[in-house]
């Protein structure tokens, strides 16, 4: 049983950084730590952050808390609409780098595990063959280090916590991770060790695909 572990919202206070700042798109890497929107009682969060830089920037999607990497903002409505419809289609093309807890048997494979809210242990995640929504994961090791291994993490769905929990069901959580990791895997790192470094989508006018690139810092 994992422990609830006490948490102080307190977002790391460097500037935004701004990958790309176009006609219709703005491309940001967010920190780990921020609120991608505002909270119920925390309006700090990379959409306020951004809107004092570019007041029209609008929001496509959204990513945890606590994973770091490239998050999406539309720059007028009509882009919103587009933007919003490939996230919301599955057009997008997403990959996160992690390093998780033990070493990964295998090089590659697919994790296939639908989820659902817990309720009563909400915001938490859980695995249900009943009433869980489809998801799935590809998954490719990338680096091997002594008791830890780095993954790369294609979502083919967008569920929430998904890359956390598959990773979990894996038997090897996501190093740092407050909400899943056990008590060693929680130490073994200052943050949650998931980032999301490589987006790929499609230009709202013409459609050509844009690609974004942002190395983890882990």
């Amino acid at each position: 049983m994992i422990p609830k572990r006490e948490f102080e919202y307190a977002p790391p206070d460097a500037p935004l950084e701004i990958i790309h700042h176009g006609q219709n798109l703005i491309v940001i890497n967010k920190p780990s730590g921020l609120l991608s929107v505002p909270g119920k009682s925390e309006p700090d969060c990379a959409q306020s952050r951004l809107q004092e830089i570019i007041p029209n920037a609008l929001t496509v999607h959204r990513l945890d808390m606590a994973t770091s990497g490239l998050m999406v903002f539309a720059a007028n409505p009509a882009a919103q609409r587009h933007l919003g419809l490939q996230f919301e289609k599955r057009m997008a093309r997403k990959s996160y780098a992690a390093r998780v807890w033990g070493d990964v048997r295998g090089d590659e494979g697919n994790i296939d595990l639908p989820l659902i809210c817990d309720w009563p242990n909400r915001p938490l995640q859980k695995v249900c063959f009943e009433t869980g929504k489809p998801a799935t994961t590809k998954w490719e090791v990338t680096r091997r280090e002594t008791g830890i291994t780095r993954l790369a993490l294609f979502p083919l769905t967008g569920r929430s916590h998904q890359l956390r929990v598959h990773c979990l069901e894996m038997g090897h959580p996501i190093i740092g991770d407050r909400l899943y990791a056990h008590e060693k895997a929680f130490k073994s790192a200052n943050r949650l060790q998931l980032h999301a470094e490589y987006l790929s989508i499609r230009n709202p006018s013409g459609g050509a695909w844009l690609e974004f690139h942002a190395p983890a810092q882990f």
